[in-house]
This record gives structure tokens, sequence and C-alpha cells, in this order.
């Protein structure tokens, strides 16, 4: 199934009421947001990804594109709306998202906090760093009928936070997007571990039994061809 198969599941099931949990490693891609398909130099962009061994594909959350080497995680959390649990406004959603992944990557030892670098990759308010460094984690979300879907990356290794930088500086380059290759950064940067299905499964606990509390969603696996 492909990832929008999953997601658009995910979405199905949440508007039934069943919020759904979905962790996994993409391959190697760079997905770019609806922004990035306005700016004049988006096909030069596409080009300079796939010239780099990264599919280029659109998705439909978020704004900036952002680099999936291998090993960085997406996450998709389909929460059904109208629910006190769940919150009722986006900005709430988006602050319970953060602190649910902070509170997943501290409880492997990564030394983490909320905000990123200037100039960053797929830069926003909902973004989670190094303590003192790059950025590790973005938060976006798409509220669909009665359903919102909170989804985000986490890069995991130091390896992947070396190929989104270089990635990422041509990609923006051509979007004429600023961009600073030092501003990511990774769990293992944070001192966290650097194998992604731990991470995987921090992130998986952390929406299943943390903040937001659903008890028993559906949670799918993280292996690279879910």
């Amino acid at each position: 199934m492909a990832d929008r198969e999953h997601t658009a599941a995910l979405l199905a099931g949440a508007s039934d009421g069943t919020p759904g949990v979905r962790v996994w490693t993409p391959p190697r891609q760079v997905a770019f947001g609806r922004r990035d398909a306005r700016e004049p130099g988006f096909d030069c962009a596409k080009r300079i990804a796939a010239e780099r061994g990264f599919e280029p594909i659109e998705r439909d959350v978020g704004g900036r594109a952002v680099a999936y080497p291998g090993d960085t995680l997406a996450f998709a959390h389909a929460v059904p709306l109208g629910d006190d649990r769940n919150l009722g406004s986006v900005g709430e959603r988006y602050d319970r998202a953060t602190e649910t992944v902070l509170g997943a990557l501290r409880s492997l030892g990564a030394d983490v906090s909320r905000g990123e670098s200037p100039d960053s990759f797929c830069p926003g308010d909902h973004s989670v760093r190094v303590a003192g460094g790059g950025k590790v984690a973005g938060v976006a979300q798409r509220v669909r009928g009665d359903a919102a879907l909170v989804a985000g990356c986490v890069v995991v290794t130091r390896a992947d936070a070396r190929a989104v930088a270089e990635v990422t500086a041509a990609v923006y380059d051509a979007l004429g997007v600023p961009f600073d290759p030092e501003s990511v950064g990774s769990v293992a940067e944070a001192g966290g571990p650097g194998e992604p299905k731990t991470v995987a499964r921090a992130l998986e606990k952390a929406f299943v039994d943390g903040a937001w509390g659903e008890g028993d969603p559906q949670v799918a696996s993280v292996d690279r061809d879910s």
C-alpha cells in the first residue's frame, strides 16, 4: 500500500471515530509541499532532487520540501474532531503534537528543546531541535472533514542529517528559499539512539499512551515497505 493510501485509511478511520498512528521510514525521496509547487524554480528543484537519487514527490501536508535519505522517520497521527481529548483548535493540536515528540525523544535520552535554528528545512513554529543545535523534527497538520491529520518527520542519524543538509541546500536554492546546512540536527547528535526503529517505537508509544490518551489506536508497521 502506498503512503497516500495508508494516510487515507488513517483519516477514514478517524472520521469514523477511531484514531490511528503510523510511523515509518519513507524510501529515499524529497517530499515537496504545496508552496513549493507555486515557485518558478519548482521543476528545476525536482530535477535536482532526482539527479541526487531522491525521488521527487508532492505531499498534501505542510509547507516546504523535506528530504528523506532512508533512515529519517515520518509519522502521521489521525484524530477525530469533536473529541475533547483531541482538542478543537489547530494551534492546540500543534502544541500537543510538538510536546508529544519532545517527550518521546527525551524518553530516549535525547537533549532536545522546542524551536529551530534560522533558515532550517521546512521552517515552522512547531519544531524540535537539538538543545542549542540543529532541527531534528517538524510538525505539520491537515484538517479534512471531521478528522485531522497531524504529521511530521524526525531526523534520526548523523548520516541522514548530512544527507538532508546536502540535498536540501541544492533544492532550496532552486526554489529561492533560504537554508543553512548547519541548521540540520539529529536524534543521535542530541544524545539519543541512532536506530530508526527504536525512535519509531518511542514515537508510537508517546502518541498512543501519552498526552492524547487514545487508548487503543491502530498502529501500523515501521518497515520501509509498509
